[in-house]
């Protein structure tokens, strides 16, 4: 019987992550696979002492440095964990995204910036206002649940958030008006659509549950199903969630692809089990 780890982070407290792992090792479990879930920190990444692996892992968490352990080690883990850096950097992926020449929203990648310094005489934010005016979205590298996306609508608010992400890695993004508190959420394994959902917020610019949007199933588009696995594709990513925006003309733009997306409520929503794909995947992918 095959061995598998299912990985979640065991600093985060939310009994979300844990449900995550759940779904997870349940849909193992009736495939037939032996499975541990793990907290990160279960694993002591010790470099040269030898330690009972699984076959398999999952890596629901972003712990990259863990991913990379394992996969030295031989085991095969799901999502790679450079397909997890990758799409773990907004930065990063949008480089990708934009080089696969996916419709996006227009994006810049901000420059390195010390946190001891500051280019704000430079010149260089009053070309980024010419190029997008208010108001604009800037975006964390790293950031998740909608969490560190911000809506900028002055140039008071521009310049004190630009100050304060110096040392970080962030994107300036044009603000995609017509898909204000709304987008898709397409779960994609193995280069296939298993799931998908509208999401729409009436309070927040950002359609994410986590911030108050609710969902419903959607019967997607031919555009929409194409645009979907060729972001997952240009990532790289075996599991990915997808999240599409609407253009002026209802046409797909991807915003951003997610290595490690929840699948607790496209399940409410749907009533399909996207752990039931993901281990059918890697079933088949290990033989």
């Amino acid at each position: 019987m095959a061995v598998c780890w299912i990985i979640y982070n065991g600093s985060l407290i939310s009994e979300k992550f844990i449900d995550q792992a759940e779904l997870v090792a349940e849909a193992a479990e009736r495939a037939g696979v032996k499975t541990r879930i793990m907290k990160n920190n279960d694993v002591v990444m010790d470099l040269l002492s030898e330690m009972a692996l699984p076959d398999f892992a999952v890596m629901l968490d972003k712990d990259i440095l863990l991913g990379y352990f394992l996969k030295s080690r031989g085991i095969p883990v799901y999502n790679d964990p450079a397909i997890i850096d990758l799409c773990d950097n907004k930065a990063k992926q949008y480089i990708a995204l934009a080089a696969a020449g996916l419709p996006m929203p227009a994006t810049i990648i901000a420059p390195k910036i010390y946190p001891a310094f500051s280019i704000r005489e430079s010149g260089y934010f009053e070309k980024v206002l010419e190029r997008f005016g208010l108001p604009m979205i800037i975006k964390e590298g790293h950031g998740s649940f909608g969490m560190k996306v911000y809506l900028i609508e002055t140039e008071e608010q521009f310049y004190e958030k630009v100050e304060s992400l110096r040392g970080i890695d962030f994107v300036f993004q044009e603000f995609v008006e017509s898909s204000r508190g709304r987008d898709i959420r397409v779960n994609i394994v193995g280069g296939e659509i298993v799931a998908a959902m509208y999401r729409e917020s009436k309070t927040d610019f950002r359609a994410n549950i986590t911030n108050g949007g609710e969902a419903s199933p959607i019967e997607l588009t031919e555009q929409q199903k194409v645009i979907a696995i060729a972001a997952a594709r240009a990532t790289g990513a075996i599991f990915a969630g997808v999240d599409l925006l609407f253009d002026i003309d209802e046409q797909p733009l991807v915003c951003e692809v997610n290595a490690a997306a929840h699948i607790r409520n496209i399940l409410n929503v749907t009533g399909i089990n996207v752990a039931d794909a993901m281990i059918a995947y890697i079933l088949e992918d290990v033989r």
